[in-house]
């Protein structure tokens, strides 16, 4: 399969699709819903809705009735960036190339678009079904994605601790990826068996993007980027550059890689598009 091709087509009828269920411009609030568009609309790779219409297909589920739960987690997403941006976190002035949305707007309009998009996402994932809110719900709250940005913050301008950074990112970064993995699989009434297997596919591959990351912010222009290069180091993060350097985190991203490729290889089913997703990940250049 052409993997480009096949993010092309996938990401144009992402936007297409949000672009026709984000609330309009015409629509009061409008500042605060020029603010959601913004901010959803700013581009990225879309890889978490992706990433759950790919696993859709491999299950057999409806893509048509997939398509809102995935971009559910698009602008779950989204939320997170918003937030992380902010002042009281990490204090980042550029995303994706563009003014962060409290640059753009003000604080207050970002903290509460952030909370819109929050809101929203429930709001289309309960149009599919109950247990798509709980799966989202459990990765993104206090015990997912939350907890994980919490230790990131109490983690700042401490040594480097190698058991903390997999905590931190098994829950800020993988949790959604496995997630959206998750979500596709319960979608197409993936049995018990499979939903596993690519349960752990989806937390070594998150995990596996964050270590990438972590190259990218150490080696990578800010033009290439999007957002500010070396940003981690400058706010005193833990990394995983900090705790094996570049050669050894590039040899735990393979490591990751190779063992979510193990895994995948126990499900049945034609998983050619998500292998390619995973190598997609792990040799990505911004």
């Amino acid at each position: 399969m052409n993997l480009t091709d096949y993010m092309q087509r996938q990401k144009a009828w992402i936007e297409r699709s949000l672009n026709e269920w984000l609330p309009d411009l015409q629509t009061p609030p409008t500042r605060l819903h020029d603010a959601m568009r913004y901010s959803v609309m700013a581009g990225g790779k879309r890889l978490r809705p992706i990433l759950a219409l790919a696993t859709g297909e491999l299950v057999d589920a409806d893509p048509e009735k997939l398509i809102k739960p995935a971009l559910a987690l698009e602008i779950f997403h989204t939320y997170t960036l918003i937030h992380d941006d902010l002042p009281c976190m990490d204090d980042d002035d550029l995303r994706r190339g563009l003014p962060t949305a409290h640059k753009k707007f003000d604080e207050a309009t970002a903290v509460l678009a952030g909370d819109a998009l929050l809101t929203l996402s429930f709001e289309w994932l309960a149009e599919h079904s109950g247990q798509l809110v709980t799966e989202l719900a459990m990765a993104g709250g206090h015990a997912g994605v939350i907890a994980g940005q919490v230790a990131d913050l109490a983690a700042e301008k401490n040594p480097p601790d190698a058991q903390m950074l997999d905590y931190i990112h098994l829950n800020k970064t993988a949790a959604l990826l496995r997630c959206s993995i998750r979500i596709g699989a319960i979608a197409g009434k993936a049995p018990q068996e499979t939903l596993n297997a690519l349960s752990s596919f989806g937390t070594d591959i998150g995990l596996a993007f964050q270590i990438i990351d972590d190259i990218l912010d150490s080696t990578a222009d800010t033009d290439t980027l999007g957002k500010p290069a070396g940003s981690d180091q400058e706010q005193g993060k833990t990394t995983y550059v900090d705790v094996y350097g570049i050669d050894g985190a590039r040899e735990r991203a393979t490591a990751m890689y190779q063992r979510a490729m193990a895994t995948l290889r126990e499900v049945d089913g034609d998983t050619t598009t998500l292998e390619h997703l995973a190598q997609f990940i792990c040799d990505r250049d911004h």
